[in-house]
């Protein structure tokens, strides 16, 4: 017997075939099971509930329906496994309801709707619990950031530009820049939560249904903001995928690069940042070592959940318009995993920022170094002596050059040696006053002081701000969450 031949013998012929089952209908099934089953069933009440109100079905019917409905809905999922005899989930459910109110009932409950619709409705339901849970973890994330911000308006350190020293700013006024980021990916996430929050319900399988159902009674109980109102556009528009999506992975590239500079500030060559101790681990080896793993996973996870968004968005790209798989049971569970890594990120990131310890006295030691104060020189030759600004940076630069030379920080040039290299170029000679302006970290962030510079009275200014945008944004998402939740209870009381 051929390969060919013992492979259609141990596939049988009766459908579905062995592989078919095994590679396809059962992964579908239990990723249903595990991800879809309760807000199935919280569709299936919305819609009993919408045919009643309509008189589609009578009371008596629909109190029959939701008593099927509740005792079903209570079953244990460890107990519940795939059966040849279901395509998938939704029909096993379907059996499961007929065998406690009648099949002739329980058939009446898929008036008026299709898988179609129903499907996308279950993948919007969950999208919106992933999309409110990480908004409330990112949230939580940013108010670390802004307490960290607030403790350390004035903790100076090296700012970087091209990985290279490049002035002076402070540890507050960095934060804050890593708090608006991840407030701008907030904004993104409630964007795509606009999105994902509309009802497909009611375009059934593409065209509606010549039933007198109400889509909007539908969306109501469920909790969704509005409907999508072509028919047609409930069912083949992936677009809310698509920004959901994007969104996981804009954040996670913004979060992987500030996660980056994390690692490289608690080297010791760095040591700016001390993780706490139960963040870290230690060598099987080396007795010395305090690895900061809780970051590195974090940079590790950033990058998965990025990689599994980026696979759905690739699913979806060049499918036909319409209903299809490739938008359905094989890319959902790549959302779903990118949201738990995303969420993995926030959380971790929460706890390092929380109990960070920072080395100020050294911070602020290494921002003096690498001649990175010698802008203030330049701005102050033009700004007090009126010198063009291309001539000053020139003088400037010629310094800063000078010290790489002599192996020298800007510090440890007297003021009689820095005016010499300046009478090269120009006939102007800065006081001793000046000059220990210009060697200042200090002082260069305190003259800062435009709109969003290092300034700590102006870095204080933007965390006020931030803090009432915040408090707001928070009371929003609260409120939001709060009455989801009292629609779903009100629900489940029916």
């Amino acid at each position: 017997m051929s390969k060919l031949d013992e492979f259609i013998k141990n596939e049988g012929c009766v459908f579905p075939g062995k592989t078919y089952v095994e590679e396809l209908l059962k992964p579908v099934f239990n990723d249903q099971r595990d991800y879809l089953f309760h807000v199935m069933f919280d569709i299936h009440r919305a819609h009993v509930i919408m045919l009643c109100e309509q008189k589609i079905i009578k009371v008596e019917e629909a109190n029959k329906m939701l008593a099927g409905i509740r005792k079903v809905a209570q079953t244990d999922l460890t107990l519940v496994s795939y059966e040849p005899q279901f395509e998938d989930l939704f029909f096993m459910m379907e059996a499961k309801i007929g065998e406690e109110i009648g099949d002739e009932l329980a058939g009446k409950i898929h008036i008026g709707r299709s898988r179609n619709d129903m499907g996308v409705a279950m993948y919007r339901l969950v999208l919106r619990g992933h999309l409110l849970q990480f908004i409330g973890y990112a949230n939580q994330l940013s108010e670390s950031l802004l307490v960290q911000a607030e403790k350390h308006t004035e903790t100076y350190i090296t700012g970087y530009t091209h990985t290279q020293p490049a002035q002076p700013t402070t540890l507050g006024h960095y934060f804050l820049a890593i708090y608006d980021v991840l407030q701008r990916d907030v904004g993104r996430f409630w964007a795509a939560y606009k999105t994902v929050n509309q009802s497909p319900l009611g375009a059934a399988a593409l065209t509606t249904t010549g039933f007198p159902i109400s889509r909007n009674r539908t969306a109501e109980l469920l909790g969704f903001d509005e409907i999508v109102e072509n028919s047609y556009d409930s069912i083949a528009g992936a677009d809310y995928l698509i920004e959901t999506a994007t969104a996981l992975m804009t954040c996670m590239v913004n979060t992987g690069r500030w996660i980056q500079d994390f690692l490289q500030q608690v080297t010791r060559e760095f040591g700016t940042f001390y993780v706490a101790d139960p963040y870290v681990q230690v060598s099987s080896i080396m007795p010395q070592k305090r690895n900061p793993v809780s970051i590195e996973h974090s940079r590790s996870i950033a990058s998965s959940s990025y990689g599994d968004a980026l696979s759905a968005i690739q699913m979806i790209h060049n499918t036909p318009f319409g209903d299809i798989v490739d938008t359905e049971d094989d890319l959902q569970p790549h959302l779903y995993r990118a949201f738990t890594n995303a969420s993995r990120v926030m959380k971790l990131m929460y706890a390092v920022i929380a109990t960070l310890k920072v080395n100020e006295e050294h911070a602020k030691k290494m921002a003096a170094k690498s001649s990175i104060t010698v802008t203030e020189l330049a701005d102050t030759l033009s700004r007090d002596y009126g010198i063009s600004f291309r001539k000053a940076h020139s003088i400037a630069s010629h310094i800063a050059k000078q010290s790489i030379c002599e192996r020298k920080e800007l510090y440890d040039w007297d003021t009689q040696a820095i005016n010499k290299m300046i009478a090269e170029f120009v006939s102007v000679q800065i006081t001793e006053a000046e000059w220990q302006k210009i060697i200042s970290p200090e002082y260069f962030v305190e003259i800062r002081k435009i709109q969003g510079g290092p300034n700590p009275k102006e870095v204080m200014r933007m965390i006020g701000n931030r803090k009432n945008q915040l408090k707001q944004q928070l009371a929003e998402y609260e409120k939001i969450v709060r009455e989801l939740n009292e629609k779903r209870q009100a629900l489940l009381e029916y």
